[in-house]
This record gives C-alpha cells, sequence and structure tokens, in this order.
C-alpha cells in the first residue's frame, strides 16, 4: 500500500467500530434521463436493501441480516460521500450521487462529483498500453530497456536470463517490489527518475529487481510508474497528454484528470477523503508517479472506459482496442492466492479476471490514502456492471455491500 495510494487490492476491514450519528442523506436525482416507474422500483430497492458484509463468510444456520438502507450503512462506516453509476446493456442506465463531498460542508455528491480513481488508474494505464501494443508500436514480451531511453532498468542477478516486460509489469510479475510511494514533502516533489531510483526526496523502494521476472505475483505500483516512465520516454509526452488523445477525448471524458490540485471548475466538485473516524483530511496525491493511483474522475466517465473496453471485447468498437487487445485484457494470465478477494481469481493485462462465460467477471479496487475508495466491476458477455466511489477510508466493507446488493437487484452473477 503506498501514500498515494495505500493501492493495495481490497483487504475487506473487519471489527470497524459501530456507533455514528446517521447522516442526513442528499442523494442526487439519477441521470442520464428519466426512469420508468420500474427502473425507479429497482434503484429503491437496492438503497434499501444493503446487508452487512460478514469477512469470514455467513453461517448458514443463522438468520439472515436485515436489510439497512445505504444512509444507514454510510453512517456505520462513517462515509460522507457514495457515487455511483450502473451500467445495463452496454449504456449508463443510471448515474446517482448520495451523501456530502466533505462532511458538514453542505455539498452533495452528485454524478458530476471527482472522486480519487486509486489503483482503478491502472485500468486506463494498461487499456493505454494495449493500445500501442494493438498498433505494433510495444511488443509485450519484449525487454523494456528496449524502449527506454533516458534510465534503464538496472541489471542484477535476477535478470540474467528473463528480463522486465510490459506483460509481467501489467500483470504485477516483473519482480519489482512492493512498496509505498512515500515523499519528504518539505524537501519538495521528487522526480519521476528519482521515484524509480528509490532517491531523495523519494522515500519508496526503487523500480529494481528483488525477484526473477516471471517467477511470482506480487502487486507492484512501482511497477506502473515503470509504466508511466517507459509510455513517457518513449512516446515523448506527458502521461497526461497521451491519456487525452487516447481516452478522455476519444470517449468524452469530461471530469478526468491526472493534474492536482484540480484546475477550476473541477475544484469546486471534489470529493475529499475522509479518515476512519469520517473526518476531512488533506488528499496525499502524489506530485510525480501517476499511473498506480493518480486519476481524479467520476463514475460516469470511469463507466464510459468499461463500457468500451466491454464493446471492444465483443467486436463492436476498435476506438480504443482491437478486439484482439480487449481479449487479451480480458484473458487470466496468472492465479491469485484465492485468499486475495474472499474467492478464485486471476490477473489479467491491467483487469482482474473471475469466472467464465455468461459469468466472466472483469474488476479492479483501489484505495487511496488517508480515505478513498473505488471499484470498477463489469461482465463483459451482458455488457453490465458498475462503478462505486466513495470518500471515507472504511469504505472497502461498504463499496462490497454495495455491489453485492446492486447484484442482488440486477441479476448480476455473485462476486463471492
Amino acid at each position: 500500500m503506498n501514500r498515494n495510494g495505500k493501492n493495495q487490492v481490497v483487504r475487506i476491514m473487519a471489527g470497524i467500530g459501530a456507533g455514528w450519528l446517521v447522516l442526513a442523506l442528499s442523494a442526487g436525482p439519477a441521470r442520464p434521463g428519466s426512469q420508468s416507474g420500474a427502473a425507479e422500483e429497482k434503484i429503491k430497492a437496492f438503497e434499501n436493501g444493503l446487508t452487512a458484509f460478514s469477512p469470514g463468510g455467513s453461517d448458514a444456520k443463522a438468520p439472515s441480516p436485515k436489510a439497512q438502507s445505504l444512509s444507514e450503512r454510510m453512517a456505520f462506516y462513517k462515509v460522507p460521500g457514495v457515487s455511483i453509476a450502473l451500467l445495463d446493456g452496454f449504456s449508463i442506465s443510471w448515474a446517482k450521487g448520495y451523501g456530502e463531498i466533505k462532511a458538514g460542508s453542505g455539498k452533495a455528491v452528485t454524478p458530476d462529483s471527482l472522486f480519487e480513481a486509486a489503483s482503478t488508474t491502472k485500468v486506463l494505464v494498461a487499456a493505454l498500453v494495449l493500445h500501442y501494443v494493438g498498433q505494433g508500436r510495444f511488443d509485450l514480451d519484449a525487454d523494456v530497456n528496449s524502449y527506454l531511453k533516458s534510465w534503464k532498468v538496472p541489471e542484477n542477478e535476477f535478470t540474467r536470463k528473463e528480463k522486465v516486460t510490459l506483460r509481467r509489469l501489467l500483470t504485477h510479475r516483473a519482480g519489482l517490489p512492493k512498496t509505498n510511494m512515500d515523499s519528504d514533502d518539505k524537501a519538495g516533489g521528487p522526480t519521476l527518475i528519482q521515484v524509480l531510483k528509490g532517491e531523495a526526496p523519494a522515500e519508496n523502494k526503487p523500480a529494481v529487481p528483488e525477484a526473477v521476472p516471471g517467477s511470482r505475483w506480487q502487486y507492484s505500483n512501482v511497477g506502473y510508474v515503470l509504466i508511466q516512465f517507459l509510455l513517457e520516454d518513449a512516446l515523448g509526452a506527458k502521461l497526461e497528454s497521451v491519456m487525452a488523445d487516447v481516452l478522455y477525448r476519444p470517449l468524452k471524458l469530461e471530469a478526468t484528470t491526472l493534474t492536482y490540485p484540480l484546475p477550476a471548475p473541477l475544484a469546486e466538485r471534489e470529493a475529499v477523503p475522509h479518515d476512519n473516524q469520517g473526518r476531512a483530511a488533506a488528499p496525499a496525491m502524489h506530485p510525480s508517479a501517476l499511473a498506480q493511483g493518480g486519476l481524479m474522475t467520476t463514475p460516469t466517465d470511469l463507466a464510459k472506459v468499461l463500457i468500451e473496453l466491454m464493446q471492444s471485447y465483443r467486436g463492436a468498437s476498435p476506438r480504443l482496442l482491437t478486439k484482439e487487445m480487449a481479449r487479451a485484457m480480458f484473458r487470466p494470465e496468472v492465479e491469485l492466492d484465492p485468499q486475495l478477494f474472499g474467492t478464485p481469481a486471476s490477473d489479467g493485462l491491467g483487469m482482474f479476471i473471475k469466472g467464465q462465460g455468461e459469468a466472466l467477471t472483469v474488476l479492479h479496487p483501489g484505495k487511496n490514502f488517508p480515505g478513498s475508495i473505488c471499484w470498477m466491476i463489469g461482465f463483459p458477455e451482458q455488457g453490465r456492471g458498475a462503478i462505486v466511489m466513495l470518500n471515507g477510508a472504511n469504505g472497502e466493507g461498504l463499496a462490497l455491500e454495495i455491489l453485492t446488493a446492486l447484484g442482488r437487484v440486477y441479476g448480476w452473477p455473485p462476486l463471492m
């Protein structure tokens, strides 16, 4: 987990203390368009159908937990704000905000509020890489040093036979360390090369293999920072500029950026992170390392990306990825420890994978310190899914309760 992120794959928080005054919940109107009576009934069923999540699984002999409202569960978890976009039929069915962008501010979360995407940023970065692989610009299995110009991954005893490649970086198998992305704020922000070298004022481990590339899976934020550097070094442009050319403009992402602090007027719509007591806290976005978790966006914009990826998967849209590249993104590369998600899952090229056929599920969670949560989940064969973004440190458990309730109402394959 890291400072910009404590962006580790989700670890469900157990034993969170109960007891908090119930939020005065202000929910923005569902969008886009007006909802039919049946659609409104489903939304209400979701909003009033959350049940407490049990990290250890449910006891078959125990009575079913009583359904509670989203507002009650937000109060329990001390999460001031939630924003959701629901996908159905390869389109956005509705988007809605709940609570406040900052506790006590009176400013309601709306579908236009910007949250930290945290590690879900990696999905967009992976799609960017695969876009250029599909064009023949990069090879997934080539030594990344063949593309790097101004800095190269140091050779050591682990890289004598096996090399760091884009495929291994995308799937956390490049042998790079699991490290926090800390830095000395008083000394100024580190450059990207200082981050990769692990040199002051950066305080992270360097992007140097500590295991034979390809030999094991180890979640590595600095691996995605290396991908950022490769893209910038090889393409001669900053990551934000490349993202704008390939993603923002073609997909009409109107509230998505890697620039922080947010430019006006986006800053007025920022959902502030909150600690585990529900207190507003200053964001801890890294000044130069962005690819591992630096995106600010809305559920609606992330939903547009997910829809495009799923459309590419079925061969219906080549704007971002070819069908071949989208299929590769959603294809399991390495099986993961079932304890990681509490269910069997695999890692694909920038996405976690569960199930197959009609039940194929692609997902990516994210968590940023001091308190921002994001979940992306999609069902490519069905064109369904959701984006859930929260501005509270305790939001991991709540996000899973939200996804479980949505799945129950909309008939998704089971998540666990």
